[in-house]
């Protein structure tokens, strides 16, 4: 019975590797900034700063790496449109269009870009309720997740889960109670070995979740059985409006499961996410058993929409990190610096990005609101509904 569920539960993911292919609702014009074909493969070769890793009985990943053009290109395409898709959520918002709760991942996009870089359609995801970044780079298109902001029938849940709930392919959410996605990762990782799979679970978590019992259950099963689980904790140095500093006695994330090695990144470089992602797939898939990996982030906008943000931090606190450590501002001078491409290349770059989201959001605007029996939908299994489901009151019972 457990084989037969484990094997329903990933029955997708003996897929072939994938090329380095950013998951986006348009085409780079990356290929028009270079004279010929062989330019946008040409190698760009970068080294990190030492600061990149710090590293708990493990040792450093490599601080050298070699990347196509093309493929820097793509990862600047994503992060600007994850960033104009989530401006535009914090306007719709305002404009009491999206209603409820919406966490934004404004400043955060190098993780999920970064991770997304490293691994491959056979490898799974899974975290908290700031999710939009990586419903897109798993393949979410943008209007299916504006569309599900705006509780619209093409929202990629079907207009019923909203901000924390939005799933992909190898995307398990979009999880709305603190932490309980961290066990929910391990089971996965644990499936994979268990079917023998060559792939890795990442099971998310933030700075604010990272106190929870069950993370550290997780943390005993994972090793009990070497399973192929990284667990990150994306920190952005605040759970809600409590400083990391104010809530956890050690706030050095990636050494707390004590018998787990651990690695801490600068989760504001999308080159050190990408190298840190890919030496973490390389040591949990090879046998070596989970691993902690700390990012080093910062939200730009407060815990929810509903949150200015400020009254727990100065705006001067925000602004500082905005000038000296945007991950977008620092890809795009690696991009000059290497001369991948011109400040006139990415400012066109920018342009379709801000074109392409705007449509996207005027065609979930103009999206209907699911069908009420859509909300009897999606609770079972195909075929395994009971002959009724209870409604609020007896009136609004419904009938298989």
């Amino acid at each position: 019975m457990l084989r037969t569920t484990a094997s329903r539960l990933l029955a997708n993911v003996r897929v072939a590797p994938k090329a380095f292919a950013p998951a986006r609702a348009f085409s780079t014009t990356a290929p028009s900034f270079f004279a010929s074909a062989t330019d946008v493969s040409e190698k760009v070769k970068i080294t990190l700063p030492e600061s990149s890793f710090e590293v708990y009985n493990l040792e450093k990943p490599s601080l050298d790496l070699e990347f196509s053009k093309e493929e820097v290109i793509d990862m600047y395409t994503k992060m600007v449109t994850m960033r104009r898709m989530e401006m535009a959520a914090d306007a719709l918002y305002k404009a009491k269009q999206i209603r409820g709760f919406c966490h934004l991942c404004t400043g955060q996009e190098a993780v999920s870009v970064g991770m997304e870089s490293a691994i491959t359609n056979s490898d799974q995801i899974i975290t908290a309720y700031r999710c939009h970044g990586f419903t897109y780079v798993r393949g979410g298109s943008i209007k299916s997740i504006i569309g599900e902001l705006l509780g619209r029938e093409c929202g990629i849940s079907k207009g019923k889960g909203g901000s924390m709930h939005m799933f992909s392919p190898g995307f398990y959410g979009g999880n709305g109670i603190v932490g309980a996605q961290v066990p929910l990762g391990a089971g996965i990782a644990f499936t994979q070995k268990y079917l023998d799979i060559p792939a890795v679970t990442f099971s998310l978590y933030g700075d604010g979740a990272s106190n929870q019992g069950q993370v550290f259950e997780a943390y005993n099963m994972a090793k009990l059985w070497d399973l192929p689980c990284v667990f990150v904790c994306e920190n952005n140095k605040y759970g809600m409006g409590t400083s990391a500093a104010r809530s956890s006695a050690s706030t050095q994330y990636y050494t707390r499961a004590g018998y787990i090695p651990g690695i801490q990144v600068n989760g504001m470089d999308v080159f050190a996410v990408h190298q840190a992602c890919k030496f973490a797939k390389e040591w949990t898939t090879s046998g070596k058993g989970p691993l902690v990996m700390e990012l080093n982030t910062y939200r730009y906008g407060g815990h929810s929409m509903s949150d200015p943000g400020t009254t727990y931090r100065t705006r001067e606190e925000i602004q500082h990190m905005r000038s000296t450590s945007d991950p977008i501002t620092g890809l795009k001078q690696h991009i000059v610096d290497l001369n991948v491409a011109t400040e006139a290349e990415l400012k066109a770059i920018d342009k379709e990005a801000r074109k392409i989201v705007d449509e996207a959001v005027k065609e979930a605007q103009a999206s209907p609101e699911p069908d009420l029996k859509e909300f009897w939908n999606d609770i079972y299994q195909p075929g395994t509904e009971p002959k009724m489901v209870r409604g609020r009151e007896p009136g609004e019972s419904h009938y298989y």
